[in-house]
C-alpha cells in the first residue's frame, strides 16, 4: 500500500510486507490504525462516506487541504498470481495496481496499472472477486457484532438469505406482488368501462350500421356506374376523333405516295424505251462469230480428253491383269504350303515306319547270326543248352544232375523251416488269446477315435474352408487399404486443384435413389480426341458444370434439401429442350470448308444413350472448326448462322461477337478430367475389391471359428489316436500279432521255395532222362539236329533278306518325299519373288494411272469449261430475247398502273372531305367531357383495360345506363333517414373496445406469468436457503468450537416453526444447551456473534477480509483463538486485523 495526503498521512507512506494470509495493525488510540482501513475502503470505491468518518471527499485530504496538500492518493498492489481467483479480464497480469486520487475542488479519478479507468470498471473488477465495499460482508466492525447479538429469528434468517443470495429475490418478489395488485385494480377498471359505457354504445351503433352501409353501397355503385358510362362516352368520342384523324392522315399519305408513284412510272417507261433499244442492238452483235469459236474449241478439247481417258483405261487393264496374276501366285503359295504341311505329316509317319523296319531288320540279322552259330556247333558235335550256348550232351547231363541235387537239398531245408514255423505259429496263437481282451478294448477305442476323426474331417470338408485363406485375405486387405488411402490422397489433391469438378450433396430424403442424379456434365462425357478438349470446353462454357438429373422433381429436391455448397444449374432429362444442328446444315458446312475442317461438337464426345437430351442441350448447336477462317465462314454463312469454336478456343457467334486471343498456358480442364476420372475409377475399383475382401473375411470369420473348433477337436483326436496306436504297438499282444504275421509270411515263402524246388526236380529229371536217351542215340539225334539247324539258317536268312528289302524300299520312299518337299519349298520361294516383282509392277501402274487420271481430269475440266462457255453464250442469247420481251411487258403494266392511280386519287379526295367533318364533331365532344369531369385526365389510362373499374367487357356501359336511374331513386329515399356519422362512431367504439380487451389480456397474461415465476422461484429459494442454513450451521459450530474450545453452537428454528420462518442461536457446553444468550458472559456473546458472521462469510468467501477491533471485548486468549480459527477455516483469504492488543 502507498498512502499520500490521505487523512493523517501527510507524507507519502509505503506499507509493504503484507502476509498472504494474516496481517495485524496494532497501536495506541489515535495512531492511525483505522485510517489505513479507511484508505482501503476509499480505494475500493465506498459511496457512503460516513463509514470512513467523513461527510465529503475533501475531508479525506490531509487537514482538508489547508496545510498545502491539495490531494489524497491511495495505491494498492494486489497479488494476481493465482489465476483461479483472478478478476475477469485480468488473467494476463501477475500483479494489479489500483490507484484512487481525490483533488481539492476537482474530480477524483481511478488508475488500473497506470491507465485511467472509470468508476464502473473499478467496481466491476472488485465485484467479480466478491469485494463490494457498498455491501461489505468482508468488512467486520465492532458495532456489527453488537448488532448481531440483538437480532430476532427472522433477522438472523434474513442474514442467511443475504448469504445465500435470496434476499434480493425477496425484495423483487415484493415489488412484483405490488405490481400484481396494481394490475388487478386496472382489470376491475377495464371491466367497469366495458360494462357501463362501451358495450351499450356498440349495440346501438351496430343497429344503425346496416342502414348506413346500404346507403354507402348505393352511393359507391352509383358513382362507379356514372364513371363507367362517362368513361365509355369519352373513349367512344376519342376513338372517333383518333380514327378520323388517323384515317385522314393515312389517306393523305396514300395520295402522296400515288402521285410519287405516277411520276416514278413515267420516268421508268422512258428508261425502258432506251433499255429495249440497247438490248436489240447487243443481240444482233453477239449472235455471229462468238458462237462458232466456242463450238470449235469444245470439239478440240473433247478429242484431247478421249486420248487421255484411253491411256488411263489401258493402264487400268494392265493393273487388273497384274492384280489377277498376284492373286494366282498367292493362291499357288497357299496350295504349296498346304501340300508342304501334308508332306511333313507323311514324312513323320514314314520316319516312324522306317524306324520300325530298321529295328526288325536288326533283329532278323541277329537271329540269322544265332542260327548260323547253332549250325556250326551242331556240325562240330555240340548241342545247344537252354541258354542257347553250345555244349556237349555229357556236360549238359552233368549240369542237369547237379541242379536236381541242389533242388533236393532246398526241398529238405524248406520242409524243416516250414515245420518249425507251423509249430511256432500254433504256440503264438495260443499265447495271443491270453491278451486278446485288453487289446480288443484298446483296438475298439482306437477304431472309435478313427470314426470320430473321419466325422470331423467330413464336417471340416463341408465348411469348404481353406487353411491360411484368412491370413492371405488379411494381407490383401492391408495392401488394398494402403492403395485406397494413396488414391484418396491423390483424388483429394486433384479435388483441391479443381474444386469445380466436385458435386457433393446430402440425400434430400430417406432411402433416396442416388442413381437419379447422373452428375456434372463434364464428368459424363468422354473426349474422342484430346486435341479437341479446349474447343469443347469453350463450346459448353458454364454448362460444363451443370448437374444432370432424371426429372425436375429430383432437381427440386436437391435444391431445397440437398444442402448444396454452392449454386448449381440443374438439367432435368425429362424437361430439357434438346437442340441439334440439322443434317443439311452440317453438309452445307462440310461443303463450305471441307469435312476435315469442321465437326459438330456433339460428334466429338462419347456419352451414355440416356443422356442424349442433356448433351444436345449443352453441345448440340455448336460447330468445332480447325482454324479461324473456317469458323468465320461457317458462322456467318447465310444458310448456317451457327456458333463456331476453333481448336485454340476462339469463338464466333452469328450475332457478331468474336471471343478469343491469348489463353493461359494451362491444360484444359477436360484434359485434366481424364486423369481425375482415371484416379476415381481406380479408387472405385480398389474400394470394390476391398469391400469384397472384407465381405469374404467377414463371411470367413464365422466359418473360420467353426473350422478352428473342429480342427482343435480333430487335433485332440489325432493325439489320442497316436497315443492309443503307440500303446497298441508297444503291447505284447501287438508284438505277438506281428510275430504271427511274420511266421505266416515265412510259411508262404517256404511253401513257394518247396514248390519251385519240386518243379525244378521234375524238370531236370526229365531233361536228364532225355539227355541220356540222346547219348544212347547220339548219331540219329545229331543228324536230326543238324537238319533242323540247317533249316533254321535258311529260314532266318530269308526273313533277314525280306526285312532288309522292305527297309530299303521305305528308305527310298522317304528320300523321294524329302525331295518333293524341297521342290515345293523352292516353288514357294519362287512364287514369293514373283509376287514382289508383280507388286512393284502394280505400284508403277498405280502411279502411272494416278498421273494419267490427273491429266484426264484436267482435260475433263477443260471440256466442261468449254461446254459451260458455249451454254452460257446460248443462254445469253435466250436471256437477251426474253429480257426484251419482259421489258416491253413491264412498260404496258406501268402504264396501266398509272391510269389506276389517277382514279384512286379522285376517290380518296372525296373521302377526306367527309372525315374532316367527323373529326371536328368528336373533338368537340372530348373537350366537353374533359371540361365537365376533371377525373378523366387522371384515370383515362385505365379506360377499357381488363381487370380494372373501367373494364367494358365485364361491365356493359349500356346496361349501366339503365341501372343508374334505379339506383338514383333508392339513394334519394335513404338519404332522408340514415345516420351519416354511425360508421365513424362505430369504428371508434370498436377500436376502443378492442384496445381495452387487448390491454386486459396483456394484464391477465402478465399476472399469470409472474405468479408462475414466483411459485418456481419460491421453491428454488427454499432449496437454496435450506442448503445455506445447513452449511452455515456446520461452519458456525466449527468456528465457535475453535474460538471457545469445549463449547458448541447452532442455528435452529424456534419451537413450532420451520427454518424458513426464522432461526435463533443456541449455545451448548458439553451436553447442556443454554436456554438464552443472556446466560453467557460478554466475551462469550461477542465470540458467538463473531462466529456467526464469519460462518456467513465462509459460505461465499472473499479473497480479502478486514476485522476492525473485533476483539475489543475479549481477553488475550480469545484473541489467540480468533487467529487459530482464521488459520484453520480461511486458508485461501487474506486477513487484515486492527487490534488494540499487541
Amino acid at each position: 500500500m502507498v498512502i499520500d495526503g490521505f487523512k493523517s498521512y501527510a507524507q507519502r507512506t509505503e506499507i509493504i510486507g503484507f502476509d498472504p494470509l494474516f496481517n495485524a495493525i496494532t497501536g495506541l488510540n489515535g495512531s492511525g490504525k483505522s485510517n489505513i482501513l479507511d484508505s482501503i475502503c476509499f480505494l475500493l470505491g465506498i459511496t457512503n462516506l460516513s463509514h470512513v468518518r467523513a461527510t465529503n471527499l475533501q475531508e479525506l485530504v490531509y487537514k482538508n487541504g489547508q496545510a498545502g496538500i491539495t490531494k489524497a492518493t491511495v495505491s494498492i498492489t494486489f497479488d494476481n498470481a493465482d489465476k483461479k481467483q483472478s478478476p475477469l479480464g485480468y488473467e494476463q497480469y501477475d500483479e494489479i495496481t489500483i490507484t484512487r486520487q481525490v483533488v481539492i475542488g476537482g474530480r477524483n479519478k481511478y488508475l488500473i496499472n497506470g491507465s485511467n479507468a472509470n468508476n464502473t470498471r473499478v467496481q466491476d473488477l472488485f465485484r467479480s472477486v466478491q469485494l463490494n465495499v457498498n455491501n461489505p460482508h468482508f468488512l467486520i466492525m465492532q458495532g456489527r457484532i453488537t448488532k448481531v447479538l440483538n437480532m430476532k429469528p427472522p433477522e438472523i434468517l434474513s442474514m442467511i438469505e443475504e448469504a445465500a443470495g435470496t434476499r434480493l429475490y425477496e425484495s423483487k418478489k415484493e415489488a412484483a406482488q405490488r405490481t400484481i395488485e396494481k394490475k388487478d385494480a386496472k382489470l376491475r377498471e377495464i371491466d367497469m368501462v366495458l360494462k357501463e359505457d362501451i358495450t351499450p354504445t356498440l349495440s346501438k351503433l351496430r343497429e344503425e350500421r346496416s342502414s348506413y352501409l346500404e346507403y354507402q353501397k348505393i352511393i359507391r355503385e352509383l358513382e362507379h356506374l356514372n364513371k363507367l358510362y362517362i368513361a365509355y362516352q369519352f373513349v367512344c368520342a376519342e376513338e372517333r376523333k383518333k380514327k378520323s384523324a388517323e384515317e385522314l392522315l393515312e389517306m393523305q399519305e396514300v395520295i402522296k405516295k400515288l402521285k410519287a408513284r405516277m411520276t416514278e412510272i413515267e420516268e421508268k417507261v422512258k428508261e425502258l424505251d432506251g433499255v429495249i433499244k440497247d438490248l436489240e442492238n447487243k443481240r444482233d452483235q453477239e449472235s455471229g462469230s462468238v458462237m462458232q469459236k466456242l463450238e470449235a474449241a469444245l470439239a478440240d478439247k473433247q478429242k484431247v480428253e478421249a486420248v487421255a481417258q484411253s491411256a488411263v483405261d489401258v493402264k487400268k487393264e494392265g493393273l487388273k491383269a497384274e492384280n489377277k496374276k498376284k492373286k494366282e501366285l498367292t493362291k499357288n503359295i497357299q496350295d504349296n504350303k498346304k501340300a508342304l504341311v501334308s508332306k511333313e505329316k507323311d514324312m513323320s509317319k514314314l520316319g516312324q515306319e522306317l524306324e520300325k523296319l530298321q529295328a526288325q531288320s536288326t533283329t532278323d540279322q541277329a537271329n540269322h547270326d544265332s542260327a548260323q552259330k547253332h549250325y556250326q556247333a551242331v556240325s562240330a558235335g555240340l548241342s545247344s543248352n537252354t541258354d542257347g550256348e553250345a555244349a556237349s550232351l555229357n556236360d549238359q547231363l552233368m549240369t542237369a544232375k547237379n541242379e536236381i541235387s541242389v533242388a533236393e537239398t532246398e526241398t529238405k531245408q524248406a520242409q524243416m523251416k516250414l515245420k518249425h514255423a507251423q509249430q511256432e505259429i500254433k504256440k503264438k496263437q495260443s499265447d495271443l488269446k491270453k491278451t486278446e481282451q485288453g487289446y480288443q478294448k484298446d483296438k475298439s477305442a482306437f477304431d472309435d477315435i478313427q470314426k470320430n476323426m473321419k466325422a470331423l474331417e467330413a464336417e471340416m470338408n463341408k465348411l469348404g474352408f481353406e487353411e491360411g485363406r484368412d491370413e492371405v485375405l488379411a494381407a490383401e486387405r492391408r495392401t488394398l487399404s494402403q492403395e485406397v488411402h494413396k488414391l484418396q490422397e491423390h483424388l483429394e489433391t486433384l479435388e483441391a486443384r479443381f474444386p469445380q469438378l466436385q458435386f457433393d450433396y446430402k440425400d434430400p430424403e430417406k432411402n433416396f435413389d442416388r442413381s437419379k442424379v447422373h452428375g456434372l456434365v463434364c464428368k459424363l462425357i468422354k473426349i474422342k480426341d484430346v486435341k479437341m478438349a479446349t474447343a469443347l470446353e469453350v463450346s459448353a462454357g458454364g454448362k460444363l458444370y451443370n448437374v444432370v438429373v432424371d426429372t425436375e422433381v429430383t432437381g427440386k429436391k436437391l435444391i431445397q434439401k440437398g444442402e448444396l455448397r454452392r449454386r448449381y444449374t440443374i438439367i432435368p432429362l425429362n424437361k430439357i429442350a434438346a437442340r441439334s444442328i440439322a443434317p443439311d446444315v452440317v453438309r452445307r458446312a462440310e461443303d463450305l470448308v471441307g469435312k476435315k475442317n469442321v465437326n459438330t461438337a456433339l460428334s466429338l464426345i462419347g456419352y451414355e444413350k440416356d443422356l442424349k437430351a442433356a448433351m444436345e442441350f449443352v453441345f448440340g448447336s455448336v460447330f468445332v472448326c480447325s482454324d479461324m477462317n473456317s469458323a468465320k465462314k461457317v458462322t456467318f454463312d447465310d444458310k448456317i448462322m451457327k456458333k463456331s469454336v476453333t481448336m485454340e478456343g476462339d469463338s464466333f457467334d452469328p450475332a457478331g461477337t468474336l471471343t478469343g486471343g491469348a489463353r493461359a498456358h494451362t491444360n484444359s480442364i477436360l484434359e485434366k478430367l481424364s486423369e481425375f476420372t482415371e484416379v476415381e475409377s481406380k479408387l472405385k475399383e480398389k474400394q470394390t475389391k476391398l469391400h469384397e475382401v472384407e465381405k469374404e473375411l467377414n463371411s470367413l470369420k464365422h466359418v473360420a471359428e467353426k473350422y478352428t473348433t473342429f480342427k482343435q477337436k480333430y487335433d485332440l483326436k489325432v493325439q489320442e489316436a497316436e497315443l492309443l496306436k503307440a500303446r497298441l504297438e508297444q503291447g505284447s499282444h501287438h508284438q505277438q500279432l506281428e510275430d504271427i504275421e511274420a511266421l505266416k509270411q515265412s510259411i508262404e515263402e517256404q511253401e513257394g521255395v518247396l514248390k519251385k524246388a519240386e518243379e525244378t526236380q521234375k524238370k531236370m529229371s526229365k531233361k536228364a532222362k532225355d539227355l541220356e536217351d540222346k547219348i544212347k542215340n547220339a548219331k540219329a539225334v545229331r543228324e536230326k539236329e543238324l537238319k533242323e539247324a540247317e533249316g533254321e539258317v535258311t529260314k532266318s536268312k530269308k526273313k533277314m533278306e525280306e526285312s532288309g528289302r522292305k527297309m530299303k524300299e521305305k528308305y527310298q520312299e522317304t528320300e523321294s518325299l524329302k525331295l518333293e518337299m524341297e521342290e515345293l519349298q523352292k516353288e514357294v520361294e519362287t512364287y514369293e519373288e514373283q509376287i514382289k516383282t508383280v507388286e512393284e509392277t502394280i505400284a508403277q501402274f498405280e502411279e502411272q494411272i494416278k498421273d494419267l487420271a490427273d491429266k484426264s481430269q484436267t482435260t475433263k475440266t477443260e471440256v466442261k469449261e468449254a461446254q459451260e462457255a458455249l451454254n452460257k453464250q446460248k443462254d445469253l442469247l435466250k436471256a437477251c430475247n426474253k429480257d426484251i420481251s419482259q421489258r416491253i411487258g413491264e412498260q404496258k403494266d406501268l402504264q396501266k398502273e398509272n391510269h389506276s392511280s389517277q382514279l384512286k386519287i379522285q376517290e380518296l379526295e372525296h373521302k377526306i372531305s367527309k372525315f374532316q367533318n367527323d373529326s371536328k364533331s368528336a373533338a368537340r365532344e372530348v373537350e366537353s367531357l374533359l371540361k365537365n369531369y376533371d377525373w378523366i385526365i387522371d384515370e383515362k389510362k385505365y379506360f377499357g383495360h381488363p381487370n380494372t373499374a373501367y373494364d367494358f367487357q365485364a361491365n356493359d356501359p349500356k346496361v349501366a345506363e339503365k341501372k343508374i336511374g334505379k339506383l338514383q331513386e333508392s339513394k334519394d329515399k335513404l338519404s332522408k333517414s340514415v345516420n351519416m356519422r354511425a360508421m365513424n362512431m362505430l369504428g371508434k367504439a370498436e377500436e376502443q373496445y378492442a384496445d381495452l380487451m387487448k390491454k386486459r389480456k396483456i394484464v391477465l397474461n402478465d399476472k399469470t406469468k409472474i405468479a408462475a415465476v414466483i411459485e418456481e422461484l419460491d421453491q428454488k429459494k427454499n432449496e437454496a436457503l435450506t442448503k445455506a442454513w445447513e452449511q452455515v450451521n456446520k461452519d458456525f459450530s466449527s468456528i465457535f468450537s475453535t474460538l471457545l474450545p469445549g463449547a458448541r453452537a447452532k442455528l435452529s428454528p424456534p419451537e413450532g416453526q420451520s427454518a424458513l420462518d426464522g432461526l435463533e442461536v443456541r449455545v451448548g457446553f458439553g451436553d447442556v444447551w443454554k436456554e438464552s444468550l443472556s446466560e453467557l458472559s460478554g466475551g462469550q456473546r461477542s465470540l458467538i456473534a463473531l462466529s456467526l458472521i464469519l460462518a456467513m462469510l465462509l459460505f461465499k468467501p472473499a479473497p480479502l477480509y478486514i476485522l476492525d477491533e473485533v476483539d475489543a471485548a475479549l481477553d488475550i486468549s480469545h484473541t489467540q483463538n480468533i487467529g487459530q480459527m482464521i488459520k484453520s477455516h480461511f486458508k485461501h483469504s487474506q486477513f487484515i486485523v486492527v487490534s488494540l492488543k499487541d
